[in-house]
């Protein structure tokens, strides 16, 4: 199936939109499954929280060292046939996960976890670039920020409910690899709005000069902005990881807020940057202002959280800062992911994305480690300074990006 045009149907458009977005979201969703049961996991294996932190680093590790090989896979071989099985991967990490009869065995389905979750992003935005119309991006970059923060939003919910309901922590994640089935086979049944054309082979390939298709293939890899890019998810994913993990339970150390609380708060928090990604969707029209939407976004979501690490307040404004600092967050989501394209050099985004991305698995995979030992060591206020201090960095990589993007010159110009 061909590539689609900038005036394909707005039916068109939605539907790729819907279907990325429902996996996009399902895998985030999955993100977050084990952190909400760290409580019953930890006394089902007597495990502290840095033993629980590390289940968390081993399936980001193994995310990081598949996305960028993931990206080019995409590329050769085309999206569609990844996604599906980086949906049955998940699934089936799921169940293992489940009948883990042990510490050792949990972290292999983690592993196993991280090798499906690795595929999501250069899947995504491939299928997207390629198939949704140029006008209509920033709204696409939106509704997929938003499926993600609502799969995070609902995870915590749906994984302790059934655990409060059932008594059982292993029932929540066979209900979890039920629900990635279902999908799977949704998915599958949709497919025909994700199916994207593989990159063609560079012209060096085609000339029959392996060596220089070779080089063509990794150009990318010498591009500053794309490092630029990777620097911003590392950072960016050092907070989101505290925030995560252990974050909300610090905020109920410092504020006296309950436990049943901790875990609403990290869902308003999802949700709330939901919202916000529907306003920075608008906003993210034009490209000139991406990086000045990123920094008030983050500046928002260091303010509050400095207030919730060094002020004091009664438990029911907690939940309300997590909300303020989500819509925050949600507003910089969509000119971000345009601030990655704008560095994406033609024929490359799977690789691009895969590399790029691979940044933020490398900083949830530090993030657990770091913020579990300050936990251990009852240092909640700098469980928050670690936050704000990531957003303040943020925002002087995003505009690190802006500076090392050239432009693709106008067709005119190239004339």
């Amino acid at each position: 199936m061909a590539t689609l045009t900038a005036t394909a149907p707005l039916r068109h458009d939605a539907s790729t939109i819907g279907v990325v977005s429902i996996a996009h979201g399902l895998s985030h969703f999955c993100q977050l499954i084990v952190p909400p049961l760290f409580p019953w996991i930890g006394v089902s294996f007597g495990l502290s929280n840095t033993q629980l932190g590390a289940l968390m680093s081993v399936f980001f590790v193994v995310s990081f060292l598949g996305q960028a090989l993931a990206g080019f896979v995409v590329d050769r071989y085309g999206a569609t046939r990844v996604l599906y099985g980086g949906l049955a991967l998940i699934g089936v990490a799921a169940l293992g996960l489940g009948a883990s009869p042990s510490y050792a065995v949990m972290l292999v389905f983690m592993a196993l976890a991280g090798l499906g979750n690795c595929v999501f992003h250069p899947v995504d935005f491939s299928i997207l670039n390629a198939r949704v119309s140029a006008p209509r991006l920033g709204h696409a970059y939106a509704a997929h920020g938003i499926s993600g923060n609502l799969g995070w939003a609902l995870a915590p919910v749906f994984v302790v409910g059934i655990a409060h309901g059932t008594g059982s922590w292993r029932a929540a994640l066979f209900a979890v690899a039920g629900l990635v089935a279902a999908a799977l086979v949704g998915v599958w049944l949709l497919r025909a709005w994700l199916v994207v054309e593989a990159a063609p082979p560079a012209a060096a390939a085609v000339q029959g000069t392996p060596a220089a298709a070779s080089a063509s293939t990794f150009d990318f890899l010498r591009l500053p902005a794309v490092w630029s890019c990777f620097a911003f998810f590392f950072v960016f994913a050092l907070a989101l990881g505290s925030l995560q993990t252990f974050a909300p339970a610090a905020a109920g150390q410092l504020h006296g807020v309950p436990a049943a609380q901790v875990a609403v708060c990290l869902s308003i928090y999802m949700a709330c940057a939901a919202a916000g990604m529907v306003f920075g969707g608008y906003l993210v029209r034009d490209p000139q202002r991406s990086a000045r939407i990123v920094a008030t976004g983050f500046g928002i979501s260091a303010t509050v959280a400095l207030l919730i690490g060094l002020g004091s307040w009664p438990a029911i404004m907690v939940p309300v800062l997590f909300g303020v600092m989500g819509f925050g967050g949600g507003i910089a989501g969509p000119s971000r992911d345009l601030l990655v394209k704008q560095a994406t050099p033609a024929g490359a985004t799977g690789r691009v994305y895969g590399v790029v991305y691979s940044g933020l698995d490398v900083g949830m995979t530090i993030a657990p480690l770091v913020f579990g030992a300050l936990m251990d060591a009852g240092a909640y206020r700098g469980v928050w300074l670690g936050v704000a201090l990531a957003h303040l960095v943020l925002i002087a990589t995003a505009f690190n990006v802006k500076r090392r993007w050239r432009p693709a010159p106008s067709p005119a110009a190239a004339a």
